[in-house]
């Protein structure tokens, strides 16, 4: 594989991952109470562990994307 297409890929793979992030915080602010009914049934937790846990997991998404698709991109612009 062309180091270009690679760096075009983990472009392109950053912008979708932080697509997928935005979305998933938009949806998560806009229909809070509709998912948390919808867990609620499966799980049993208070609203604050909730919160909590889909933030941490936000969190660790978005460390994901930069560890594995945004540094790489960067590293790859940096030396070709």
């Amino acid at each position: 594989m062309c180091l270009e297409t690679f760096r075009s890929a983990l472009a392109w793979c950053t912008v979708i991952n932080f697509g997928i992030l935005l979305c998933w915080f938009l949806f998560f602010a806009v229909a809070h109470d509709w998912i948390y009914r919808i867990h609620g049934r499966w799980f049993a937790m208070p609203v604050e562990k909730f919160n909590a846990i889909h933030y941490e997991a936000m969190a660790l998404f978005k460390l994901a994307i930069l560890i594995f698709n945004l540094v790489p991109y960067l590293a790859l612009r940096i030396v070709g």
